[in-house]
């Protein structure tokens, strides 16, 4: 018998369609095989498809996972934003909360015309420029400045925003350097911060908007500008803004994102 799965196509960190970065969030009953979710997040062809399930446990209302097409992530912002959206667009309500496998119990609350997203956040070390080589290389410019976490999220930071754009990575050569994140990063021209991602060993080779590695850059540049809120822009192509705050609760200190979403597409995916 065909499943009907519901379906939506959001672009999240935008306010107008072709913006931000797209998303899938498909809506089950209960869980399907772990392959067959990754082949349908590779037949929508988005960075990531998101899957909800409601949580039986007690712990948050939905669980919900990630898949690139071609394997499962453990954090995803933009779809988790995107997920927020659709479900508090249908059932109502202020804020909605999410059991993932990986990365604990994520919030999306609403905000005004936009929304809030709460992320663990994402603590990088020191990292030097001999340990960093290649990386180095491959990007085509040495940064001022170099972070990592041990989770596989790396820091360039560069003098300014024409610096950030003006860079051509070899994307094939950073792709044989493993699913790592690359992010590089400067002081905005209209925004406070600027930044570009690349992670090609994962299947993307520059991302749109990515909530996981604002989650790294909220703590990294709250330290530097000595403050805990400020505004960013992410440089790809189709490009997207953000505010970021650094916050604790109960849980621990927390990088929230906020942004707005646009539905594009509505409709059933048939299985």
């Amino acid at each position: 018998m065909t499943q009907k799965i519901p379906y939506w196509h959001v672009d999240a960190f935008s306010a107008r369609p072709f913006g931000g970065n797209q998303a899938a969030v498909m809506v089950l009953d209960e869980w399907l095989p772990d392959d067959v979710l990754v082949a349908i997040a590779a037949e929508n062809l988005f960075a990531e498809t998101a899957f909800v399930v409601r949580d039986t446990t007690g712990e948050a209302e939905w669980e919900l996972r990630w898949c690139t097409p071609t394997y499962e992530i453990a954090l995803c912002g933009h779809a988790t934003l995107a997920s927020g959206h659709v479900l508090l667009a249908r059932d109502g309500g202020e804020r909605i909360t999410f059991r993932t496998r990986k990365s604990g119990v994520l919030e999306v609350a609403s905000l005004g015309d936009a929304y809030e997203l709460a992320l663990p956040a994402i603590a990088t070390q020191p990292d030097s420029a001999a340990n960093q080589a290649e990386a180095i290389r491959l990007l085509g410019a040495a940064p001022l400045d170099i972070a990592r976490s041990e989770l596989g999220y790396n820091i360039y930071l560069y003098e300014n925003e024409a610096a950030v754009r003006g860079l051509a990575p070899d994307i094939r050569g950073l792709e044989r350097l493993g699913k790592d994140q690359f992010i590089i990063t400067a002081p905005g021209d209209r925004t406070d911060i600027v930044s570009r991602v690349f992670v090609p060993g994962g299947g993307v080779d520059e991302d749109s908007v990515t909530g996981s590695a604002h989650a790294v850059l909220t703590p990294y540049w709250a330290k530097r500008l000595g403050r805990g809120s400020f505004t960013a822009h992410q440089a790809s192509t189709r490009g997207g803004d953000l505010t970021l705050r650094l916050a604790k609760d109960e849980r621990g200190e927390k990088a929230w994102l906020g942004g707005p979403c646009v539905t594009v597409v509505e409709g059933s995916f048939y299985l």
